[in-house]
């Protein structure tokens, strides 16, 4: 199995349809498999080993994805929003490449002498050109489709493997083929170097699903292009959602999306306010929430429509909870909850998340598989599976507070915080501390109009956890630092507390 299976049979079944809308600019799939073809073939005689992308969405994006796989190269989409040093460092890793990229992102670097730097515009006019094309994908399905790099917030960025045979199980296993009406529309609102572009771009081709493109994100423009292009389906992250509803409350502005069916979230906790409010606000779309991650090929759990409908209307507090959850796993994978012994533990325990499934790759390059010998990934998250198969995450665990032995979730305390009626959002963070090795801290943005004390909040938890859950240190910001994927940066929030650590 190869990706270019999803294009190839779109084109074939539709090749009229619109497949992708960028402003004023659209492919059909037809169209879309011609340039992919195209461009794979510009690709493959270049001899570049990775065809890179550096650009925010536009139609080159999957106009790239499928010509990588033409050519027999992995697709690399890189992260913008680095600093120079970090973005020279990871042009060099992939030398000699054929870089896709927006002239702002690469003046000033230093580029290796191995890179051949192109346009978007370019590309598209390179991909729509009259050169003979390639006609059939290259190699099996366990080469290298998509190669990821990793945040690096604990050091150099690791690049994450994903093998063609691993994508298209996800594909497979979740989508429908041409299961989309001609009417239907996905926002496509995040990034193309995430796994969530990635596999959006990808489950849209075989749903023959129309994505319309947002270039760059924010509540106005997101509720308006929804309007304009009759968007059915989109996808966001807690953020995201955020800022919507924050705009809706700010400007008094209609929250009507007439077309809107379908709104999945992910990539992040969202709180539990947010997707109340968005139910509210938009009672007859069905809200999924998709778990997942960059080594697994997108998505492993869902928490669906008819879950979300249940325990937003029950009074069941064990099914409202509910709400918390990222659901029970699909069909093609497993989910186990292991302890630090490497036992399964029973329902209800927290300890360490793993997967397994045909979609997982658990692979780096430089370091290998982290697959066991069953098979199972570990996904460095935390949680817990109820008796009825819903699983809930309690953070990761390099989040996890040790002190004095005991170790202590962040997540628990913040979910109690967040209750306070003064408390908007919240991040628990370990700090040192001389006799416990380390101890609690908080870092509370307050809601509007509201002025939470230090005491306050810490009694608020000693009355309803454990003593030692107590934050030590209380600060208070006007907002959380979030990346673009929605989940706190908890490491300038650790550097803040450690600047003014004693010596």
């Amino acid at each position: 199995m190869n990706i270019v299976m999803a294009l190839e049979m779109a084109a074939e079944c539709h090749p009229d349809r619109i497949a992708v809308t960028s402003g004023t600019n659209s492919l059909t799939y037809g169209a879309l498999l011609r340039a992919a073809r195209t461009a794979g073939a510009q690709v493959r005689d270049s001899g570049c080993r990775h065809l890179g992308l550096l650009d925010i969405n536009s139609l080159a994006a999957p106009v790239a994805i499928f010509a990588a796989a033409y050519a027999g190269v992995p697709y690399v989409p890189m992260n913008y929003r680095l600093t120079r040093p970090e973005l020279e460092g990871l042009l060099a890793r992939i030398e000699p490449a054929f870089l896709v990229a927006a002239p702002a992102y690469v003046d000033g670097l230093s580029m290796p002498a191995g890179n051949r730097v192109v346009s978007g515009g370019d590309f598209l006019a390179l991909a729509q050109s009259d050169a003979p094309p390639v006609t059939e994908a290259p190699g099996a399905p366990s080469d290298v489709a998509v190669q990821l790099f990793t945040s690096g917030t604990t050091g150099a960025p690791k690049a994450a493997v994903l093998r063609h045979e691993n994508l298209m199980s996800y594909i497979l296993g979740t989508v429908d083929f041409a299961g989309a009406d001609e009417a239907d529309a996905a926002l496509v609102a995040v990034p193309p170097y995430h796994i969530a572009g990635i596999s959006a771009v990808l489950s849209s081709t075989y749903a023959c699903r129309r994505m319309v493109q947002l270039p760059n994100f924010d509540g106005a423009t997101w509720l308006d292009l929804c309007r304009k292009e009759a968007v059915t389906n989109a996808f966001v992250v807690p953020t995201m959602l955020s800022r919507v509803i924050e705009h809706l409350d700010a400007t008094g502005e209609s929250g009507a999306l007439p077309a809107m069916q379908a709104i999945a979230y992910g990539g992040g906790k969202m709180p539990p306010q947010v997707i109340e409010k968005a139910m509210a606000v938009w009672p007859a779309v069905d809200f999924t929430n998709a778990y997942g991650l960059t080594e697994t090929s997108s998505t492993i759990c869902l928490l669906g429509p008819d879950d979300h409908h249940l325990a937003f209307t029950s009074n069941d507090p064990e099914i409202r909870r509910r709400l918390h959850s990222v659901g029970k796993p699909i069909g093609t994978v497993e989910i186990a909850i292991r302890g630090a012994d490497g036992r399964t533990l029973p329902a209800g325990e927290i300890g360490d998340v793993y997967v397994r499934g045909g979609q997982v790759s658990g692979e780096y390059l430089g370091v290998g598989s982290l697959l066991d010998a069953e098979g199972w990934f570990p996904t460095r998250d935390r949680g817990c599976v109820d008796a009825y198969g819903f699983l809930y995450l309690d953070g990761r665990a390099d989040d996890v507070i040790v002190r004095g032995g005991e170790n202590i979730s962040p997540g628990e305390i913040e979910d109690v915080l967040r209750l306070h009626p003064a408390v908007s959002d919240v991040a628990v963070v370990a700090m040192a501390d001389e006799q416990w090795g380390e101890a609690v801290a908080a870092v509370v943005v307050p809601r509007s109009g509201a002025a939470p004390d230090t005491a306050e909040l810490q009694d608020w938890v000693r009355q309803r956890l454990r003593s030692s859950r107590v934050p030590v240190a209380i600060r208070f910001r006007e907002e959380l630092p979030y990346n673009e994927m929605g989940k706190v940066l908890r490491r300038m929030l650790k550097d803040d507390f450690r600047a003014t650590e004693p010596a």
